[in-house]
C-alpha cells in the first residue's frame, strides 16, 4: 500500500512539472518547417546546391591541389636539409643533400682513369716520333753492317776449309753467325716499316672502347652524385619535413612532402541534370568564408567522365541514391589565398549555352 502512493506522488509531481515545461517554452517548430533546412543543410555538404536564381549554377566543395612525395635516388643519411615547412620553393632549387665523401673519392679515381686512358689514345693515334724512328733506322744499318761482316767472314772461310786449313766447327759457326745476323737485320727492317706505318686499327679502336669504359663510369658516379641530391620538381611549398638531418635515406621513403600551389582547384560534385549545362572551359566565380568579399576567378577544368553516388557521408536515403559528377573549378590565386581543404562556393553561369573547350586551353588572365 505504501509503495503505491509513492508511486501515485512521483507521477503527479513528474505530470506538474512536464506541464510547466511545456507552458514556459516557445511553440513547438512544424515538421514542415524543418524539412527544408536540413535539405539545404545535406545539399550544402554535397556541393551541389542550386540557388534561386535559375540562370546560375551554385557548387560548394574544398579547394585542392596536388602534393608530391619527394625522396632521395639514393640510400645514405642525411647530411643537410636546406628548407623548413612552409617555405616557398622553385623548381630546380636545392632542397637536401646526402654525405657524398666516398662518391666523391670514386669519382677522382673515375677521372684519373679516364685521363690517363685518353693519353694512351693519343700515343697511338700519334704514331712513333720522327727521333724513334731515325733511331730504328740506324740500329738496322748497324745490324745489315753486322750482317755484311759476317757473311764476308763466312765466304773467305769456305775456301780455306776445303784446303783443310779451318775445322768444319769453325765453318759452321761463321755460317750460323752469317744467317743469324741477317736474320736480325731484317726483323729490324720489318719493325722499321710496322713504325712508319703507325699502329693498328684494331688497337686504337680496343684503347677507344676502353676509354669510353672509363668516361661512362665517370657519368656513373656523377649521376649518384646527381642522386644524392633533392630537388624541388615544381614550384611549391614545403608541407611537411618527413625525414631530418641524419636520418637514413631510402627511395622508398618520402623525405619530405611538396605542395604544388599551381594548378590549384575547387572540387565539387555536379548533380546529373545540371550536367548538360556545364562544359569544360565554363567560366566560373569562386567565393570563399576566409575571404567573403573577394572574388576568384575561375573556370570548369574537368568533369569525370563516369558517375557516382552522392558521397557516403550523407546517409540518407533521398540523396544516397542520387548521381553525380567530380568535376575541377580551376581557380586563380595570385596573393596565394586558397588553401588546401578551404571551403569554397563557386557560381557558373548557366545562361548562355556552354561552348566546349579543350582541357587546359585556358589559362589565369586569358579571357
Amino acid at each position: 500500500m505504501k509503495k503505491l502512493i509513492i508511486l501515485l506522488i512521483l507521477l503527479i509531481v513528474g505530470g506538474g512539472s512536464t506541464y510547466y515545461y511545456y507552458q514556459n517554452q516557445t511553440p513547438p517548430v512544424a515538421a514542415a518547417d524543418i524539412i527544408p533546412e536540413l535539405k539545404h543543410s545535406f545539399d550544402k555538404l554535397l556541393g551541389r546546391a542550386q540557388d534561386e536564381n535559375e540562370n546560375e549554377l551554385l557548387l560548394y566543395g574544398n579547394i585542392d591541389i596536388r602534393e608530391t612525395q619527394l625522396a632521395f635516388n639514393s640510400s645514405e643519411h642525411i647530411a643537410k636539409i636546406l628548407v623548413e615547412e612552409g617555405e616557398h620553393v622553385k623548381k630546380g632549387q636545392l632542397l637536401a643533400y646526402l654525405h657524398n665523401e666516398v662518391l666523391n673519392a670514386q669519382l677522382i679515381e673515375a677521372e684519373a682513369q679516364v685521363e690517363g686512358q685518353t693519353q694512351t689514345v693519343h700515343k697511338l693515334k700519334a704514331g712513333a716520333r720522327s727521333e724513334e724512328i731515325e733511331k730504328l733506322r740506324a740500329e738496322y744499318h748497324a745490324a745489315q753492317a753486322q750482317a755484311s761482316v759476317a757473311a764476308s767472314s763466312y765466304q773467305r772461310l769456305v775456301p780455306l776449309a776445303r784446303k783443310r786449313m779451318v775445322t768444319p766447327d769453325d765453318l759452321d759457326k761463321a755460317h750460323a753467325l752469317s744467317e743469324s745476323t741477317k736474320a736480325e737485320a731484317e726483323a729490324v727492317r720489318h719493325a722499321l716499316i710496322l713504325m712508319q706505318s703507325g699502329n693498328r686499327k684494331e688497337d686504337i679502336a680496343a684503347a677507344e672502347s676502353l676509354l669510353r669504359s672509363y668516361q661512362a663510369n665517370v657519368s656513373l658516379v656523377n649521376q649518384q652524385l646527381e642522386n644524392a641530391k633533392l630537388f624541388a620538381p615544381n614550384d611549391g611549398v614545403i608541407r611537411n619535413r618527413i625525414l631530418e638531418e641524419g636520418s637514413m635515406a631510402f627511395p622508398s621513403t618520402p623525405a619530405m612532402t611538396l605542395a604544388v600551389m599551381d594548378p590549384i582547384w575547387v572540387r565539387a560534385y555536379i548533380p546529373e541534370p545540371a550536367l548538360g549545362k556545364v562544359a569544360l572551359g565554363s567560366p566560373a566565380k569562386i567565393y570563399t568564408d576566409s575571404f567573403p568579399d573577394k572574388v576568384y576567378e575561375g573556370w570548369v577544368g574537368y568533369i569525370s567522365p563516369t558517375s557516382e553516388f552522392t558521397p557516403k557521408t550523407v546517409q540518407t536515403t533521398e540523396l544516397r541514391t542520387k548521381l553525380v559528377y567530380s568535376a575541377r573549378i580551376f581557380a586563380c590565386n595570385p596573393a596565394d589565398e586558397l588553401r588546401l581543404g578551404m571551403p569554397a562556393t563557386v557560381r557558373i553561369d548557366i545562361s548562355q549555352p556552354p561552348a566546349s573547350q579543350k582541357k587546359g586551353t585556358k589559362h589565369c588572365g586569358q579571357p
